[in-house]
């Protein structure tokens, strides 16, 4: 096991750290640019951060990991001014501070987030969206739109974000959206600048920009936090990495010193050797049977099948029609044309409710926008899709069974939570993705369709949602995973289905699969040269990510 890096003590806020990467000869000690000694945070039921402590150096770039509910994001809140600790202390170059009671004590600090969630103004422009709630003035009276908009040309160019600043939010994709929000934080001229999961939904060539940028303002001596759970973006981008663990700091580490699997053993405690489990139960007959399913300007004729006890991938870029096609399916936007068949019965394809009642299950992409009710409790948000059996003839629910099965799946799934009444939106983003595949599995579904189901948490929980996808498909369920992560559905898929511009343009067998040939079907270079269904244009913002 690597060594933290080494610290030696030189007064209460003279702290020394060594800078270098290890193995090369020792550089001169630099003292730390924000030291936070000794927080705790408690919130109802749970002690979100115990007594952990946090240091950064100027000019590095130090990624914070840890599993989800681990304590990260908490810390970085309030660093940000969001939340207040309970104890400890906060020194910035040197001189202790004050508790932070907002936000914007914390941006007059040098203290700039970019949060996971965004939450631009859509209506407004690119522009007024940087500069909001800090807008030029004239006279004292009236916006100065043209100088706002002549600073935000040279803010984008400067960080070579080709965008034009008149256009409004709501016509960016995310990964844009994404850019819009770190060139704000650039723009406050921030020394301490916290990327929380910056790269969560933005294309390979946004990230190698956000990569540079990144190493830019290392260059200009900035202290840049890098929040992810891409293992591969840690040892790309950091010079150090802190590990947290259950609310407690576990240590900090030269990038160098670690490899990912000491990183994955300091973040969850044990071994994930065996990330994807080993499927050795049999396929059984056919249970879902897709049919030349067409959605007009979405994709067209679109046919594949499932077996009880396999899983299926859907692979392709982002934009070739994967969620559309299992939303029709669902029931969530109707096809044009085409057939589903569950266990050789039509299914309506009307509604996700008649979905449900022919027992289907998905868990979508987005799990706070259309996977959970984030207002209703951990118990309510189980029982929602199971409320016909759990209800009696005259509609009241049957509250003692309704309990029963929440604290079953809460037990079952290790759902970390005070209690089934707390609110779903107070989970960590594992535990968020364990209710909502607790709701599916109450339905007892016999087919489950999964979108992205791991995007945003930690190796820890992934490990433990790929073990019950197989323990879903060892009992009859056939599953159809989408994901744009490789070695998810090389790892889990008995077959693959790429997709490309709406069509389905090659099946893969699980033995000859490999991320050559994916990407080769996926881009087009791998046989099949149609053109989009409809003349329809594909959006291919996102490459399937190794």
């Amino acid at each position: 096991m690597s060594a933290p890096v080494q610290t030696s003590q030189t007064g209460q806020t003279g702290q020394t750290v060594q800078a270098g990467r290890a193995g090369g000869p020792d550089p001169a000690p630099v003292r730390p640019f924000l030291e936070m000694k000794g927080i705790s945070k408690r919130f109802p039921g749970v002690t979100a951060l115990d007594n952990v402590d946090f240091r950064l150096v100027p000019g590095r770039v130090h990624a914070l990991m840890g599993e989800n509910g681990a304590g990260k994001s908490t810390l970085m809140r309030i660093l940000a001014g969001l939340d207040c600790p309970d104890e400890g202390e906060i020194f910035l170059d040197g001189q202790k501070m004050q508790r932070l009671e907002s936000p914007r004590q914390a941006i007059e600090l040098g203290i700039a987030m970019i949060h996971q969630e965004l939450n631009p103004v859509l209506e407004m422009t690119v522009a007024e969206n940087l500069f909001l709630g800090r807008e030029f003035v004239r006279r004292r009276l009236f916006v100065d739109s043209r100088a706002m908009r002549r600073e935000a040309v040279k803010l984008l160019d400067d960080l070579g974000v080709n965008l034009d600043p008149d256009r409004r939010m709501a016509e960016l994709t995310v990964g844009q959206m994404q850019m819009v929000e770190i060139a704000k934080a650039v723009s406050y001229r921030a020394n301490i600048i916290i990327m929380d999961e910056p790269t969560s939904a933005v294309t390979s060539k946004e990230v190698d920009r956000l990569f540079e940028i990144v190493g830019r303002l290392k260059g200009e001596g900035k202290c840049v936090i890098y929040i992810t759970h891409k293992m591969d973006e840690v040892f790309a981008i950091s010079d150090e990495i802190t590990v947290f663990r259950d609310g407690r700091y576990i240590g900090t580490y030269d990038t160098g010193s670690i490899n990912e699997m000491e990183l994955i053993r300091l973040m969850v405690a044990r071994d994930l050797n065996e990330m994807f489990p080993e499927k050795t139960h049999q396929l059984g007959d056919v249970r879902l049977k897709v049919d030349r399913l067409t959605r007009r300007g979405a994709f067209a004729d679109v046919s594949f099948e499932v077996r009880a006890g396999e899983i299926l991938g859907l692979a392709g870029l982002v934009g070739a029609g994967r969620t559309e096609v299992v939303e029709a399916i669902f029931g969530v936007t109707p096809p044009d044309s085409g057939q589903v068949l569950v266990d050789g019965v039509k299914l309506p394809c009307r509604s996700p409710r008649s979905a449900i009642a022919s027992r289907l299950g998905l868990v979508t992409e987005d799990r706070k926008l259309s996977g959970l009710v984030l207002t209703m409790d951990v118990h309510d948000n189980i029982a929602l899709p199971s409320l016909p059996k759990l209800s009696t003839p005259l509609g009241l629910l049957k509250l003692k069974q309704a309990a029963k099965e929440t604290a079953r799946f809460i037990e079952a799934l290790r759902i970390k939570t005070f209690s089934p009444k707390e609110l779903v939106r107070n989970l960590s983003g594992g535990n968020q993705q364990k209710v909502i595949l607790a709701k599916w599995l109450a339905t007892k579904p016999s087919v489950m369709i999964f979108d992205e189901p791991t995007r945003g948490i930690d190796v820890g929980a992934k490990s433990e949602i790929y073990k019950l996808v197989v323990d879903m498909a060892a009992e009859g369920v056939a599953v159809v995973l989408i994901s744009s992560e490789m070695k998810e559905i090389l790892g889990m898929c008995d077959r693959i289905v790429v997709m490309r511009q709406g069509a389905g343009v090659a099946v893969v067998e699980r033995g000859q699969a490999s991320q050559e040939l994916l990407l080769l079907h996926a881009t087009g270079l791998g046989g099949r040269e149609d053109g989009p269904p409809d003349g329809r244009q594909g959006e291919e913002r996102h490459e399937l990510r190794p």
